[in-house]
């Protein structure tokens, strides 16, 4: 696949979106994550989701004091897929990087990961533009909790289905590879998951760097902590997204689960 024209889009400059909603317990904490990056060309764009705590002023602090933080503000809200699509559509940047609100990154995630999809790029596949990491679960207070999820070299349509191993908050895209509206997530439930499934479809493979430079933090009311919700939002994926048999859907839910398990044990 050919590049795509990049039009504004700066040459190594890496757009960080996090969206937004009521992250006033974590959201000065997370820019500052950013701001000790060791890789220092990057922008970073909080979307705000019509929070109503203190995460707006919050931002607004941190944008006075560094010019690559913008705050963006939705008219109303949206959720988090809406809200990264709006980063998306405003960022400047050659790669594209998630952050959720309330995840750590270690101060060589991003000098790392972009290291490693230029290795890749020259190395192996010169159109690949969707990498991945391990990362480590950590609790409320942001301490790794020990447990590190290892990832594959190598991720494809087929092998995700069965191992939503990609946390989206370890993803890096290349946008001179892959175009903007694959991207844009679907405003469904694990958004995420389904996008990363339309990517591997439409372009290949994602490629799996295993390091451990992002903490997942757990918390009690995550969504993803409840489990029997977890079980429902992958279900529906299979079903109605990916309009898999409900045979082909029971044999790849098995395998998630199986691994779902492993990943938290």
């Amino acid at each position: 696949m050919k590049d795509r024209t990049s039009g504004d889009k700066k040459a190594g400059l890496v757009s960080i979106i996090v969206p937004v909603y009521n992250a006033g317990q974590f959201i000065a904490e997370t820019i500052g994550y950013v701001q000790q990056q060791t890789y220092a060309d990057w922008e970073l764009l909080l979307v705000d989701d019509c929070s109503t705590d203190t995460s707006r002023e919050l931002i607004g602090r941190k944008c006075e004091g560094d010019a690559r933080i913008r705050l963006i503000t939705q008219e109303r809200n949206g959720g988090a897929a809406r809200a990264r699509n709006r980063g998306v559509r405003e960022a400047c940047g050659q790669y594209i990087c998630f952050l959720d609100a309330d995840d750590i990154w270690l101060p060589d995630k991003l000098r790392r990961e972009l290291d490693y999809i230029r290795k890749v790029q020259q190395e192996e596949n010169s159109d690949a533009g969707f990498v991945f990491m391990g990362y480590e679960f950590a609790d409320a207070s942001g301490a790794g909790l020990g447990k590190v999820v290892h990832v594959p070299e190598r991720l494809t349509y087929r092998q995700a289905l069965k191992n939503t191993t990609i946390f989206t908050s370890t993803v890096m895209i290349d946008r001179n590879k892959i175009a903007d509206e694959d991207i844009y997530m679907p405003c469904v439930a694990s958004e995420d998951t389904a996008t990363w499934w339309h990517l591997l479809k439409k372009y290949g493979t994602a490629y799996g760097m295993d390091e451990n430079l992002v903490r997942y933090r757990r918390s009690a009311d995550t969504l993803s902590s409840n489990k029997l919700t977890a079980v429902r939002r992958i279900w529906n994926l299979y079903r109605r997204q990916e309009r898999l048999t409900v045979i082909k859907s029971m044999y790849c839910m098995c395998f998630w689960a199986f691994r779902a398990v492993l990943r938290r044990v």
